[in-house]
């Protein structure tokens, strides 16, 4: 666990008893504050309370008296589509909100690291698509070769619940929208931003406000180097404004799909080759064809991401591409599950939006398409370039009739639960196919998580094919 420091002595109140929560209140106990906790749920406040923590009802009068910051949970909207009551309250009171990330960026870096022979390095990945592959592949590269690493923030353990880094230690964060809107220090040795597309709208109040809180990793926190994503404007709008010029090494240009020229330092992938220029000269190339952890487009350009982050610490090209083929990938996202007569059954659960589909659906060809869910703000215009690889399409969930409407004249079939589809697509699935879980949608209609989805999905594969 991480102290937190700055607040010895003080009261400070933690709203949200979940994972950020729990670690934030005992990494801030650990540093000499008294945290005072709050959750609206009983459960939540009982299982605190069980953990040695005090229980601060902030909603009575007078609660935030004397309190010198509010740490709230990233799940907690502060602002769209309204204020938490508790954040408004204080607000009122002038108590100052923050998060577990600021605290962690606080609280890291101590008098020892002055001992060190190699300064520790904090790598921090944000953007709509891709940003938990990246932030894993990239602790995956870094523990093959032997640097100790690591994983926390949106995935793995929580900012505060690591152990602080020792000499040459490296911390990878992913971080979401909601981390990076609210934290008041971010101070990333490295930032990393994917792609985006819209995603989280009513929490930020539209697209603009979305970008807004991705950048404010970039333009708050001034990371000494900045890899960026541009296949989009506004990955180009950010590169531009961190850069102050062509020969700015400080920034490196990320793209999956396209050349990137120019004096600067880019890294870029086509038809499934990396290359690394520099100064307009190739230093670097990989064959991500053959890498079975990094199928298609979406995961090309995590690679590329991922590459990059790392050779900001000297890793050498061979080395990268040597780590990059142990690589397994992640859970639920693009995630092999089985092959069974010529037939792929490939789970990727955590594509929870239509940008993120499309690109599973541009990975592969002749798909049998598990789709459906609860539809997110934009709708799923985003696929309809990929329609022509789906087969067929098996639509679940609550509201799969009006997801169907949506697909046109893509031969489909309303199944509403995962083990009539994943039956249905298994029986009709021929030599060549894939059975692709991409659901466009979250989970909530039907499940707790894009987690229990997909494990549903593996589930039933393992029933149907015996």
């Amino acid at each position: 666990m991480i102290p937190v420091r700055g607040f010895e002595g003080a009261r400070v109140a933690v709203l949200g008893l979940g994972r950020s929560g729990l670690t934030a209140a005992k990494a801030l106990q650990a540093g000499g504050a008294e945290a005072l906790c709050w959750d609206d749920n009983a459960d939540a406040r009982a299982r605190a309370e069980a953990e040695g923590l005090e229980i601060h009802d902030l909603g009575k009068a007078g609660a935030f008296d004397g309190v010198a910051v509010l740490i709230t949970s990233p799940g907690i909207p502060h602002l769209y589509p309204e204020p938490n009551k508790y954040i408004a309250r204080a607000w009122e009171a002038g108590v100052p909100v923050d998060n577990d990330i600021s605290l962690f960026f606080r609280s890291a870096a101590t008098s020892e690291w002055d001992e060190f022979d190699v300064t520790p390095k904090v790598i921090a990945v944000t953007g709509s698509n891709g940003k938990s592959t990246t932030s894993a592949l990239i602790h995956h590269v870094l523990t093959e070769v032997g640097r100790d690493s690591q994983l926390a923030g949106n995935i793995g353990r929580g900012v505060l619940d690591i152990d602080p880094p020792g000499d040459g230690g490296v911390v990878v964060l992913e971080l979401s929208s909601y981390q990076t809107e609210l934290a008041r220090a971010m101070t990333p040795d490295v930032a990393v931003f994917t792609n985006l597309s819209p995603d989280h709208l009513d929490r930020h109040g539209g697209m603009g406000g979305y970008f807004a809180a991705k950048r404010r990793l970039f333009a708050e926190g001034g990371p000494d180097r900045a890899v960026i994503g541009v296949d989009e404007a506004e990955g180009q709008f950010l590169s531009n404004q961190m850069s102050e010029g062509n020969g700015d090494d400080r920034l490196i240009r990320v793209s999956s799909g396209q050349k990137l020229a120019g004096p600067g330092w880019n890294v870029f992938a086509r038809k499934g080759f990396l290359s690394e220029y520099r100064k307009g000269r190739q230093v670097g190339s990989i064959d991500l064809r053959e890498v079975k952890g990094l199928p298609g487009a979406h995961n090309h350009q995590n690679a590329c991401a991922a590459y990059a982050a790392v050779r900001t610490l000297g890793i050498a090209p061979r080395v990268i591409e040597k780590a990059f083929h142990s690589f397994g990938g992640l859970p639920h996202r693009s995630q092999l599950v089985t092959e069974s007569d010529g037939v792929r059954f490939i789970n990727d659960s955590k594509a929870t939006n239509a940008d993120a589909a499309a690109k599973a659906l541009a990975a592969f060809k002749n798909i049998r398409w598990i789709c459906g869910g609860l539809e997110k703000e934009g709708g799923i215009g985003a696929v309809n370039a990929h329609l022509g690889n789906v087969t067929k399409a098996y639509v679940i969930g609550r509201e799969a009739a009006q997801f169907a409407l949506q697909l046109g004249d893509t031969p489909l079939e309303v199944c509403t639960t995962m083990a009539e589809a994943v039956a249905k697509a298994a029986e009709e699935a021929e030599q060549g196919d894939t059975v692709l879980l991409a659901p466009a949608a979250a989970s909530f209609d039907q499940y707790d998580s894009f987690e229990k989805r997909g494990e549903d999905f593996i589930a039933c594969v393992q029933a149907t094919l015996g």
